[in-house]
């Protein structure tokens, strides 16, 4: 059940991602592109939560999972911080 779970946590970020990063394509607004790549990076974070428990289970890739997650959410923050509209 939980490797249902982390699938489809991935999938929706990936789903996300796609979605802001084609809507910042249409209008060029930047805040799109930051939110986007937040996504990005937040599906990085999921595959590598999935590879972690799924794949490795053995293998503690816990630092390089709250890398990914900083590095996401210093994109949002980022992003809504600094682009004025």
């Amino acid at each position: 059940m939980a490797v249902t779970i982390y699938v489809l946590c991935t999938l929706t970020s990936l789903a996300c991602a796609w979605l802001l990063l084609a809507a910042y394509r249409r209008t060029r607004h930047r805040l799109l592109f930051w939110s986007g790549a937040s996504f990005v990076a937040m599906t990085i974070n999921n595959v590598f939560l999935v590879l972690d428990k799924v794949v490795f289970p053995d293998v503690y890739l816990l630092p390089v999972r709250q890398g990914a997650a900083l590095i996401a959410m210093l994109l949002l923050l980022y992003g809504l911080i600094y682009e004025k509209e």
